[in-house]
């Protein structure tokens, strides 16, 4: 049975925990350690590091298998996340803080990878499959619902090997793109949080990387 029944239908800002704020968790996903840094796997984690730079939040208590910080955006209290199970089961760590904190699904954003999108450009969803990644597999399927949030980072497709793309080195070129990629996802979650989902979509997700504008 979904971590969510009898929640699904609640109005998600009167959704509170211990009398606290309103609570957004924001996931990004990755894989732990030195090897897997500056993948095009762990764009994620990269975002949220980015968003920890941006609210001056130390991302670094071990909690719910994942390291956590919490922070204030637009008033809201939020939980950033790098989950630090591995990739495909990254589920455990989400289903684990979503049900302590007992969150609707539109209070859980998920940003990660996609090769699906062209390098450097943005999507954000309300809501969607989790397709062939499987980080986001693990928490659709331990969640219950794909009814949650996400901002997909097109990292674009292998033109060899698909293991060696996602986890692989990345050029100079291609990482400074990349850079800006990241940015521009942690001001979209500044700005869903602040502003919602829908005037997030509205600018972002035709946001093109300054490369694609020339």
């Amino acid at each position: 049975m979904s971590i969510f029944a009898g929640i699904l239908n609640r109005e998600p800002k009167k959704i509170c925990h211990r009398g606290e704020r309103n609570m957004y968790l924001v996931v990004g996903l990755g894989n732990p350690g030195k090897k897997y840094e500056k993948t095009r796997h762990n764009m994620g984690f990269m975002v949220i590091d980015r968003l920890a730079e941006m609210t001056g939040t130390a991302v670094d208590r071990l909690k719910f298998r994942a390291l956590t910080g919490e922070c204030i955006i637009g008033g809201e209290k939020v939980m950033l996340m790098k989950p630090q199970t591995f990739m495909n089961l990254s589920g455990d760590a989400v289903r684990e803080a979503a049900g302590f904190f007992k969150l609707a699904p539109s209070h859980i954003i998920v940003i990660y990878d996609d090769i699906d999108i062209p390098l450097g450009n943005l999507r954000l969803r309300k809501s969607g499959s989790a397709g062939t990644h499987n980080g986001m597999r693990s928490i659709v399927s331990l969640l219950g619902t794909d009814q949650f949030p996400r901002v997909r980072v097109g990292i674009g497709g292998a033109s060899g090997d698909l293991v060696n793309h996602v986890i692989g080195k990345i050029s100079p070129g291609e990482m400074e793109i990349l850079d800006e990629t990241v940015r521009n996802a942690a001001d979209a979650v500044e700005c869903f949080v602040k502003d919602g989902i829908d005037i997030a979509m509205n600018r972002f997700n035709t946001r093109k990387h300054k490369d694609e504008e020339k």
